[in-house]
């Protein structure tokens, strides 16, 4: 082979790149070897509309990665040394109702009680409860969330062991509509919070989902919504930084074709332009459960089978990223001022008919539509007076009436936008410069990870998650039969969203090669 590295990582989307960040600090040589023109994957910075207005193309806020020891501690120095930096505004998440009412969700827990006060007094205490669990829970769901899962049977009969073990395992079982309605009576408050596991591109009626309020209010309020001055990327560009500065190299327009294996381990990637690069050590693969059979050697057929029946989400996502001459308003005049808002109807009914009826791959008869202004919190990423919106809804990946997404999605970002419009009058195609659309045709595009348009690679159900995602056999980030080749990205554990889940893979990297993690941290 031409060329010999330390450790060789395919794709430089941000769990890639933070696993090689942390061999680059330990001394390895490292490279990271990107297909596209850009880096990031799903966390990317780029002017998709016109100069001058930067859009996060995929994950806007950075949530969980909040807690992780990477940032906490700032344990690569990425903010001490590489320029990454944060805002964390007090008003993470609004829903906006169509009659023009809203529900508020801040990091102070007496606010938030205030603004659900307004439909219930009741439902208000109930807020308070499930959040002060929330809180209580929070540090031992966190030290999840960072290192490899333990076992399936370990983690249910440690639960089983104590009476608030035995409580946390139930709510691990029940939907999050089944929760909500045991706290809460109001229609909009339940619907408030069950669209919150839309994100998660499931309905709130599915059985295992109520764990995601918990983890998601008790993150909101210890650590709030992280918005990246300069964008989503900047996270990118700072890990990048950080491998460059220790010697790594990260390469874009470099498409890996397969991973060579040599006596039952990984050696090194064959390139689509027949080039080798040998990796002396390990290499580390951001490859989709599905594709696995096709890009590593000798991989065990029954391992490889079984990784591609793992199965993505029925729901991918359509998102609109527009560069807008003045900022959006809502109905009341007011500026949209939270992180991340959601446009929901009038009864909670209808919220769940819409995913029912994506469930049959049928479109929404009622948008589900979020969005955010993140150009409100920094206003370096467009000219002075202006802003950007960043909007989503779920749609099906195959449409039912036979049509492509490419031909198509434009006439659906206009159905987006006249929805949109109704909550807020100033979105006008006059006050639009310009807008890009993404299908999910064009999500799977993008990224490799992102089959079918679902951004958390595979879908975000129990059998597929913890110590079992993508598949039991490779839900250690470790491929049976074939040593040193580790697995990262958004269908292995924790799942999809911007964690900084490398740090996991980089820690059985690290007890592989017993090396001490704890120096590279005190560095």
């Amino acid at each position: 082979m031409a060329t010999e590295y330390d450790f060789v990582a395919i794709g430089s989307g941000h769990n890639g790149l933070v696993a090689a960040a942390y061999l680059a600090a330990a001394g390895k040589r490292v490279l990271v070897l990107e297909r596209n023109a850009w880096f990031g994957g799903g966390v990317v910075t780029r002017e998709l509309t016109v100069p001058g207005f930067r859009h996060d193309q995929h994950a806007m806020a950075h949530i969980f990665i909040q807690g992780n020891p990477l940032l906490k501690s700032d344990e690569l120095g990425l903010k001490s040394r590489y320029g990454l930096r944060y805002v964390v505004p007090d008003l993470p998440m609004m829903s906006l109702f169509e009659d023009g009412s809203s529900l508020a969700l801040y990091r102070d827990r007496e606010r938030t009680c205030a603004e659900i006060g307004k439909y219930s007094r009741r439902d208000a205490d109930a807020y308070r409860r499930l959040a002060q669990q929330a809180a209580e829970w929070l540090p031992m769901i966190a030290s999840t969330l960072y290192s490899a899962p333990a076992p399936m049977g370990a983690s249910t009969a440690m639960m089983d062991q104590s009476p608030e073990g035995r409580a946390l395992w139930r709510v691990t079982q029940m939907s999050t509509h089944d929760l909500l309605c045991q706290y809460f009576e109001h229609d909009r408050v339940r619907m408030h919070f069950a669209r919150v596991a839309g994100e998660n591109l499931v309905s709130p009626d599915e059985k295992a989902t109520a764990i995601g309020v918990f983890v998601f209010v008790g993150f909101l309020e210890a650590y709030g919504f992280g918005v990246p001055i300069g964008g989503s990327g900047a996270l990118t560009n700072a890990l990048i930084a950080c491998i460059r500065a220790q010697g790594g190299e990260v390469r874009a327009d470099t498409n890996v074709e397969r991973v060579r294996v040599q006596a039952g381990r990984a050696r090194g990637v064959r390139l689509s332009d027949g080039g080798e690069i040998a990796a002396r050590e390990g290499v580390i693969g951001a490859i989709h459960p599905h594709h696995l059979g096709r890009m590593v050697e000798t991989i065990d057929p029954a391992v490889a089978s079984a990784a591609a029946a793992t199965e993505v989400s029925p729901n991918a996502c359509i998102t609109i990223h527009a560069a807008l001459k003045t900022p959006l308003r809502t109905r009341d005049g007011e500026p949209v001022r939270a992180v991340m808002t959601e446009l929901l109807p009038d009864r909670y009914e209808q919220l769940r008919r819409s995913f029912d009826e994506l469930r049959y791959g049928q479109f929404s008869s009622y948008p589900l539509v979020g969005l955010g202004s993140l150009s409100e919190f920094d206003p370096s990423r467009v000219p002075t007076g202006a802003a950007t919106l960043h909007a989503w809804d779920y749609v099906p990946y195959v449409r039912a009436d036979g049509r492509s997404w490419d031909e198509s999605k434009r006439e659906y970002a206009e159905h987006m936008l006249d929805h949109m419009v109704r909550f807020l009058p100033n979105l006008t195609r006059d006050n639009i410069i310009a807008y890009h659309c993404d299908s999910p045709v064009d999500m799977e595009r993008t990224s490799p990870s992102f089959v079918h348009g679902d951004l958390h690679g595979i879908g975000m159900s129990t059998y597929q998650s913890g110590s079992h995602r993508p598949t039991p056999e490779l839900g250690q980030y470790t491929v049976p039969g074939i040593e040193r080749l580790y697995l990262v990205g958004p269908f292995q554990h924790p799942g999809g969203g911007v964690f900084g889940a490398g740090r996991a893979t980089a820690f059985k990297i690290f007890e592989d090669l017993r090396l001490d993690l704890g120096k590279v941290a005190r560095a």
